[in-house]
């Protein structure tokens, strides 16, 4: 049959010098497509084949994975190149012949819109021929009816595998490039951080350092032996700390390091954390140090400040209890008013005459009140006259318990500050029935209230100096707390910005861009990349408390149904609600109205609620409800509650869990993690958005955290809606 063959095309069988010439050439090809065509040519001269195509696979098209026309004979040039088949279409007959180990049958209609024609049949080849299951296609052979179809297997099998090795070149030659714009990359990075970066070895060896860890670290032998001296004892403290590390076994560590500036030889007060990673040359440690110098001093400032409030405090305390002392061994009833006629201070005497108990009798009240009104009609005279005059009067008193009259001699007196304006009005009541047997005594208190009123003034005058004191104190607190909030958002915007880059990177090496990695290395990079975006959370808590303290939280309203979002979260969080085996429902009300409010912020409130319900929650339930609140306000509200059967929270702890890093249990070896930030954050955002946060909870019974919002959004205010 061979020889009947060979007669009717009129073709002797390809020589092997012809193979060889044919391999000679394919070996010293360096281009995919020139490769194609060579074998294409080859076929056609040598083994009968009349019409045939070559389509390669093309990964790196803009679109997606294609496969193209490369080579073809039969056919005109243009009708070959229009060939491009989108590999993501499995269904298509040609995707389908591709990926298969045998030879297929093309039907005429798989070539679409592109004018290819075979003869009586087309028979599509994957290459490499043979395929594995282990190995990619990297190409397609479209041939027609073939004179000596053993030669064109024999080609195929060789052309296929020179294009394989072809494709594998091209490919390693793309990752090596990208992987030196990624290490430019990286040591750009590095230079641009602020913040000494360094990579030792177990040993403490340094490794890689970016400039600003070398200001600390390295020292040459031509500069001066103050500066080697004290680079030599940075690197014996630095050692310490990672000694230090090694020993305790932490994946992480978080701790202060003094240094010593080089340039200047002053102290410095640097955060280091470091971290154990493993490097092709076998294990390392990343650290990072952050100067915290600044930061120190002036929270010993704020310290400072806080002591000397303290001091005032006790010394304006100090000068009432003494004035009190005063007041309360005069046997007269002394009682000292504000300008409004406001009862500011009296003593013993005085409270028998202007006070009664809450059970007292009505008509004791009513004798207490006919005093009252008689006291301050005698007070009222007393703006009538010039600043720091006197008024004397006589008053007709009634004791409210023994209905007595009791006729005093009122003697009144302003107390004015340095501006001259009234502070306060000091009466003093004489009781006149007993006016003649203590005549020398009158005189002894006349001078005793000369002495008293110098020293009122004398303390009103102190307690304004404290006032005005407090006041720049507060001033001073008050900046110092927007310098902290502004320090804390551009920190977290810092520490965002390599903290993403980081991540990013974690993520393309898991995902395999550069190659294959051992399972050990996965497992590393997989504990980076979750303890890095832990990070990230708390950093992001901490951008959003410090915008909301500083009034720029911005918001984006829309309307929304709550029902809908309750919906969404719980979808989202479905694999946490799994894996804490609780049973966890929702309530939705009906005739709930929809919410004018910023939605993505009541989401992050809602998913902060449910999360630390599954997470105090061991065993039993967890229900959100969506309700209409009951009216307290002119505008309907809506409460989206979530309750949980888990440990509850003390009547003492219900409000400091709001507070930012507080936790019922703060000690270090508490059973549940966080930063204490979820809630405070929470609360803050319901206040922003007009609403608020209530609290139900009984420890060991579980808690119900209820959100409440307006319909209508939060007031127009800074950081509300617009």
């Amino acid at each position: 049959m061979r020889a009947a063959s060979q007669r009717d095309t009129g073709q002797d069988a390809p020589s092997p010098s012809s193979k060889l010439s044919f391999l000679e050439a394919l070996l010293a090809c360096d281009g995919l497509a020139e490769a194609a065509q060579l074998g294409v040519d080859w076929l056609a001269r040598s083994a009968g084949v009349r019409q045939i195509v070559i389509a390669l696979v093309e990964l790196d098209r803009p679109g997606g994975a294609r496969l193209v026309g490369a080579a073809a004979h039969g056919f005109d040039a243009g009708d070959v190149s229009a060939l491009s088949i989108d590999l993501e279409a499995r269904e298509h007959p040609l995707v389908q012949a591709l990926t298969s180990a045998r030879p297929s049958l093309v039907p005429p209609e798989a070539f679409g819109g592109v004018p290819l024609r075979f003869g009586d049949r087309c028979t599509a080849y994957a290459l490499p021929l043979p395929l594995s299951v282990s190995q990619d296609p990297v190409g397609l052979v479209l041939l027609g009816a073939a004179a000596r179809e053993a030669e064109a297997r024999w080609v195929f099998g060789v052309l296929g595998r020179k294009l394989v090795d072809l494709r594998n070149l091209r490919v390693l030659g793309t990752t090596e490039k990208r992987l030196d714009r990624e290490r430019a990359l990286l040591q750009s990075i590095l230079k641009s951080v602020p913040d000494p970066v360094l990579l030792t070895d177990p040993e403490g060896r340094l490794v890689i350092a970016n400039p600003r860890a070398e200001l600390y670290f390295a020292s040459e032998e031509d500069e001066s032996e103050g500066r080697r001296r004290a680079v030599a004892l940075n690197n014996m403290l630095f050692s310490a700390a990672l000694s230090r590390h090694a020993i305790e076994g932490s994946e992480f560590a978080r701790r202060e390091l003094p240094l010593v500036d080089p340039n200047d030889g002053s102290d410095r007060l640097f955060e280091l954390m470091s971290a154990p990673i493993t490097t092709p040359d076998g294990k390392g440690i990343v650290s990072v140090l952050r100067n915290v110098t600044d930061l120190q001093l002036a929270a010993q400032e704020i310290e400072e400040n806080y002591r000397r409030l303290r001091v005032a405090e006790t010394e304006v305390r100090a000068e009432r209890d003494r004035l009190d002392l005063v007041i309360d061994s005069v046997v007269d009833p002394i009682i000292v008013t504000d300008a409004n006629g406001g009862m500011m201070m009296t003593n013993a005497p005085a409270e028998r005459l202007f006070t009664a108990g809450a059970d007292a009798p009505v008509e004791e009240l009513l004798r207490v009140r006919a005093n009252d009104a008689h006291f301050s009609s005698h007070v009222a005279n007393l703006f009538f006259l010039e600043p720091g005059g006197r008024i004397r009067g006589e008053l007709g008193l009634l004791d409210p318990k023994t209905t007595a009259t009791v006729p005093v001699e009122a003697i009144s007196g302003k107390v004015l500050s340095e501006h001259g304006e009234v502070t306060a009005i000091v009466t003093i009541l004489h009781d006149l029935t007993e006016q003649m047997e203590k005549n020398a005594l009158y005189e002894e208190l006349k001078s005793a209230s000369s002495l008293l009123e110098e020293k009122v003034r004398d303390a009103t005058a102190a307690l304004v100096r404290q006032n005005e004191l407090l006041q720049r104190q507060a001033l001073e607190l008050e900046a110092a707390s927007s310098a902290k909030s502004q320090f804390l958002a551009n920190m977290s915007h810092e520490f965002r910005t390599p903290l993403n880059a980081i991540l990013g990177y974690t993520s393309m090496m898991l995902q395999g861009v550069s190659g294959p990695l051992p399972a050990p290395i996965v497992r590393q990079l997989t504990r980076i990349d979750s303890n890095g975006r832990h990070l990230l959370t708390i950093i992001n808590d901490i951008l959003d408390i410090a915008r909301i303290e500083a009034g720029k939280m911005p918001l984006n309203v829309t309307r929304f149904a709550p029902a809908d979002l309750v919906r969404e979260v719980l979808a989202e969080l479905e694999p946490l609600t799994a894996r804490s085996k609780l049973d966890v429902r929702s309530v939705l009300g009906k005739d709930v109205p929809m919410l004018r409010t910023d939605r993505a912020k009541v989401k992050q409130v809602i998913m902060n609620l449910i999360s630390n319900a599954l997470k105090f929650t061991a065993k039993g339930s967890v229900t959100v409800s969506v309700q209409l609140a009951k009216r307290r306000a002119a505008s309907p509200c809506v409460s989206i509650a979530v309750a949980d059967t888990g440990i509850g929270i003390a009547a003492k702890d219900r409000e400091a869990v709001f507070q930012d890093f507080r936790q019922v249990d703060n000690s270090p070896t508490r059973q549940y993690g966080g930063t204490g930030l979820g809630l405070a954050i929470c609360r803050r955002l319901a206040n922003v958005l007009g609403g608020d946060i209530r609290l139900v909870s009984k420890v060991g019974k579980g808690s119900t955290f209820t959100l409440v919002l307006p319909t209508k959004g939060a007031p127009s205010a800074k950081g509300g809606p617009r």
